[in-house]
């Protein structure tokens, strides 16, 4: 194991694997009654996030107190960078402290790079910018697996903002490491600059046209549904919602006919979901819907990549 998971880059086929079986063990502890397993006692980890967060900030911190680590949330807004404070001088006074771990999330692609060349501590990117977020592609690695198996030869389909994710960029690489067929779809505004050259050299699949790949022969093991990002959208990638979704969002009338073709297909959503624009609720709450298996899977994953960083393991999981 690295000595940070900043990148899926990071890791390979086999560490990818060594960290799932390791994360279906720590589903286990998630199903007891008493969730506490004593592997991290006298460990530290800080998760600070300069960027809002639910779920990977809240699994990070009960994956933490679950394995006995003393865990401590620190927000943007609580921290002295709100006073002006740079980031170096911020991570390096709490690394003063001896703490083992910060897990951070940052709006600054690249930061949780620059980080790890600043302090003693292990660091693991939690999201930055429009980077990656490697501990969700091994979350829907893992979640995708519990249900349809193997991902060697599965055909994957990733369909949104692909400019704004840095989900979609992980999960890329993880999922070609795990042997599955991706392709991604996206109107060409939601294409990022120089994909069609990564997407020939890591060979996936690229389309402007949802519909034909959802009912292609090729067949659909699991859709993985974006999130659009308005938040980080500073002009006009497309007319209006209503265009975006009759073209590329999971409708209902989409839903059915994918079912139909499909009835053994996934879905999958990163999170937070917008309804209505990406994904219909009735494709969110559908039988075929892991987006709830997904959240609790964050957790046995992160458990996972905290013990492999911390708990001294010599040659890979226990």
């Amino acid at each position: 194991m690295p000595r940070h998971l900043l990148s899926i880059a990071d890791l390979d086929a086999d560490l990818i694997r060594t960290l799932l079986d390791t994360a279906t063990q720590m589903q286990d502890v998630q199903r007891r009654e008493v969730k506490k397993i004593p592997t991290l006692r006298g460990r530290t980890v800080i998760n600070l996030f300069f960027e809002d967060s639910t779920r990977t900030r809240s699994s990070f911190e009960i994956a933490g107190k679950w394995m006995s680590a003393d865990t401590i949330n620190i927000t943007g807004k609580g921290s002295s960078t709100s006073k002006g404070e740079s980031l170096r001088d911020t991570v390096m006074t709490i690394d003063a402290m001896g703490v083992d771990a910060l897990v951070m999330r940052h709006s600054a692609s690249g930061a949780a790079h620059q980080v790890a060349g600043w302090v003693d501590a292990h660091v693991i990117n939690a999201g930055d910018g429009t980077h990656e977020h490697p501990t969700q592609a091994l979350l829907d690695a893992y979640t995708m697996e519990q249900r349809i198996g193997g991902l060697a030869g599965k055909h994957v389909v990733i369909v949104g903002d692909l400019t704004h994710s840095r989900v979609f960029r992980s999960n890329v690489l993880s999922l070609r490491m795990l042997g599955a067929d991706v392709t991604v779809v996206a109107p060409v505004t939601l294409m990022p600059s120089g994909i069609r050259a990564w997407s020939e050299a890591d060979g996936f699949a690229l389309s402007n046209d949802l519909d034909p790949i959802l009912t292609g022969d090729r067949g659909v093991d699991a859709l993985m549904m974006l999130r659009v990002q308005k938040e980080r959208m500073s002009g006009g990638y497309f007319p209006t919602a209503r265009e975006y979704t009759v073209g590329y969002g999971l409708t209902r009338p989409r839903l059915q006919r994918l079912v139909a073709d499909h009835p053994n297909v996934v879905i999958c959503h990163p999170g937070p979901m917008n309804r209505g624009l990406e994904i219909s609720a009735d494709a969110a709450d559908a039988a075929q819907s892991l987006i709830l298996d997904q959240v609790a899977a964050g957790v046995a994953v992160r458990m996972s990549v905290l013990y492999h960083l911390l708990a001294g393991v010599e040659g890979g999981a226990a």
